[in-house]
């Protein structure tokens, strides 16, 4: 009964943050500040997993498919859809959802147990849609910047694996690399993108909006919006992978 009570309580927290906000100019500078801290803060430690990835995962394709009926490009394609496919749509948001969710619900959980979202209720204001609204439309802005980003950086540290080691020479992992592609493969990325980029930060707040008690509730309410928003990640994504896909 507890999981059909938070669904409810989720959606009705969603019929007040997905509104018309009240003051326009001040959303948009809560927007930037939003894409700032959601997406600019994060792009370091997207870019050093991503290259590093990209790497591990030309490594082990190569050693993987070291078969003579297997011709040596196949690890530049494996290596490509791998990335774009699953890697940097799926394993950017978790680690997106480990930094950015625990930050959310903190953030919001924090200004609940000071009673800061008592007042602004007080005031009349939506707090609500003042508080949630703006992460949710940056993040909606640049996750999919993050992982176009990280499909390029991924691709690139294939290449720097293959032209600084012998586990492939370069031309035949380039022409991998080119080997069919097909832009519907960075439209059923981006699809998924949009959809985690929502679950983590809607999850997120809503974990520290209905934050009760002091800091230490606080804490609770963090690590519950990280392991709920990298479920329903998880969840959506083999939903999607079967709709899109199949």
């Amino acid at each position: 009964m507890n999981f059909f009570y938070n669904i409810g309580q989720y959606f009705y927290l969603m019929g007040m943050v997905l509104r018309i906000p009240d003051k326009g100019a001040f959303f948009r500078k809560q927007l930037v500040n939003e894409i700032d801290s959601i997406g600019i803060n994060s792009l370091g430690i997207v870019a050093i997993t991503s290259i590093f990835m990209g790497g591990v995962v030309t490594i082990q394709t190569a050693f993987n498919t070291d078969h003579p009926l297997l011709p040596i490009y196949a690890v530049g394609f494996a290596t490509r859809q791998s990335i774009i496919l699953e890697f940097s749509p799926t394993i950017i948001s978790l680690i997106l959802a480990g930094k950015v969710g625990s930050r959310i619900a903190s953030e919001i959980g924090s200004m609940r147990v000071t009673e800061q979202i008592d007042a602004l209720e007080v005031m009349g204001v939506n707090a609500a849609n003042f508080l949630i609204f703006p992460k949710i439309i940056a993040s909606l802005i640049i996750n999919p910047a993050l992982v176009v980003i990280s499909m390029f950086l991924g691709i690139w540290g294939g290449w720097i694996v293959a032209n600084f080691t012998d586990v492939i020479p370069i031309s035949h992992y380039m022409s991998g690399i080119m080997l069919e592609f097909s832009s519907y493969d960075i439209t059923y990325s981006l699809i998924k993108t949009l959809v985690f980029a929502f679950l983590i930060t809607s999850i997120s707040g809503y974990y520290g909006y209905f934050t009760k008690g002091g800091a230490l509730n606080v804490g609770i309410s963090s690590t519950k919006a990280v392991v709920s928003s990298s479920i329903f990640i998880i969840f959506f994504n083999l939903v999607l992978t079967q709709i899109l896909l199949v």
